[in-house]
C-alpha cells in the first residue's frame, strides 16, 4: 500500500543501474543483428540548397523635427503597354491593297463639323451600325492633323484627329478592330483612315 501511495504522488521506484554486455553476449547480439533485414531501405538525408536571394537594404527614413515620414510604398511592376491600334497586324495582302487604295470601304463615317463630344458619340454609334451590317473596312473621315493642345475641347481644327485613336482604343468596339491604317489619297489621304474590323 505504501508503494502505491508513492506512485500516486509521482515517485517512481529506483531502477537498477544498466549493465554492459559480456563479450559472449555482444558476439551473440552481433550475429543476430546481421540476420535482420530492414522493412524499409535506409533513408539518406539530402541537403536542401536554398537559392541566394539578393540583399535589399531597407529604405532610409529621415526624421524631420520629431516626425517620421510614412514608409515608402512597395515597388509595383510596370504594366505591359497596350498594343496601339495603328500597329495591329494584317497580312501583307491587306496592307498592299489598303496602301494602293484598291479596297473600297464598306461604310463611311464623316466626323467633320462635330465637337469632340459629338464626334466621340458618332464614332461609337457608327461602328455599331457598321458591325451590324457586316462591314469589314470603315472609312473614318477625321480631318487633317493640326497642332492642338491636349485640353482642347474641340474649338480648334485638328482636335478630332488628335483624339480618335484614344476613342477607338478605349471604346466598346476595341476588341472588334483588327487595324487602323492611313487612307489612300482617293479616299481622303491625310484627312481619313481605314478601320479594318475583325470577322465575327
Amino acid at each position: 500500500m505504501a508503494g502505491r501511495g508513492l506512485l500516486a504522488r509521482g515517485f517512481a521506484p529506483a531502477r537498477p543501474p544498466a549493465r554492459r554486455l559480456s563479450a559472449e553476449e555482444a558476439d551473440l547480439w552481433a550475429r543476430v543483428a546481421e540476420t535482420i533485414v530492414p522493412l524499409e531501405p535506409r533513408r539518406v538525408a539530402v541537403p536542401v540548397v536554398e537559392p541566394d536571394l539578393p540583399v535589399v537594404a531597407p529604405p532610409v527614413l529621415k526624421r524631420v523635427k520629431g516626425r517620421v515620414p510614412p514608409p515608402l510604398p512597395a515597388p509595383v511592376a510596370p504594366a505591359a503597354p497596350a498594343r496601339p491600334l495603328d500597329r495591329h497586324g494584317l497580312d501583307a495582302g491587306w496592307d498592299k491593297r489598303l496602301a494602293k487604295g484598291t479596297i473600297s470601304p464598306d461604310f463611311t463615317l464623316d466626323l467633320h463639323g462635330s465637337t469632340l463630344d459629338q464626334a466621340h458619340s458618332r464614332l461609337d454609334h457608327g461602328l455599331t451600325l457598321a458591325l451590324a451590317q457586316g462591314a469589314r473596312v470603315v472609312l473614318l473621315v477625321t480631318g487633317r492633323a493640326r497642332p492642338v493642345e491636349s485640353a482642347d475641347r474641340g474649338d480648334r481644327r485638328g482636335a478630332i484627329r488628335a483624339k480618335y485613336l484614344d476613342w477607338l482604343a478605349h471604346g466598346s468596339h476595341a476588341s472588334r478592330i483588327a487595324a487602323v491604317r492611313p487612307a489612300h489619297p482617293r479616299h481622303g489621304g491625310g484627312g481619313a483612315v481605314y478601320i479594318v474590323l475583325k470577322r465575327k
